[in-house]
């Protein structure tokens, strides 16, 4: 089965983040707006067994996670994304490290640029005319978050939660 891991932020974040996505991301309706920590992978009902093990000892290390969205931004010209940029904040990296290192190792295929996407797909025209358009948007968005969240893929290509992890010593 086709496993994930992300960060959803809140109820406010997923409405803004909608209203371009409903629009201009045709994954709209299979996956609510997230920040990705760890790509789609493959794991057997043993292995997520571990997995979770493993998820919820990395979530008693990392202190909840500051998101701080301050412009939008592209991924042009190796695709035509356009996405909610996301502050590196030392938790948010420390987390995405814990779960690409130890027994989550793997090659990354990207550097973690940290976003929640809001379009995709898009012709190069529309991708230049709605970047454009959303550079000129002031946003400045802050929140916290506390826990993360392993996700799965269904038949029909939606994601849904398989377990949620709070983070900080006192979960």
């Amino acid at each position: 089965m086709k496993y994930g891991i992300v960060l959803f932020p809140s109820k406010k974040l997923q409405d803004l983040a909608n209203s371009y996505r409903k629009r201009y991301d045709p994954n709209y309706a299979l996956i609510p707006p997230h920040l990705t920590l760890k790509n789609a992978f493959e794991a057997s009902d043993d292995q997520i067994k571990e997995i979770s093990s493993q998820l919820h000892e990395i979530s008693a290390k990392v202190m909840p996670v500051t998101l701080r969205v301050y412009k939008v931004s592209s991924f042009s010209p190796v695709n035509n994304v356009i996405y909610f940029k996301v502050d590196p904040t030392d938790e948010l990296n420390e987390l995405h490290h814990y779960l690409h290192s130890g027994t989550f190792g793997d090659t990354l295929e990207y550097s973690f640029v940290p976003h929640i996407t809001i379009g995709q797909k898009l012709s190069d025209d529309e991708h230049s005319d709605v970047l454009g358009q959303l550079k000129m948007e002031n946003f400045n968005y802050e929140e916290e978050v506390d826990r993360f969240h392993l996700l799965y893929q269904l038949e029909n290509g939606s994601w849904t939660v398989y377990e949620t992890f709070r983070l900080g010593k006192d979960c």
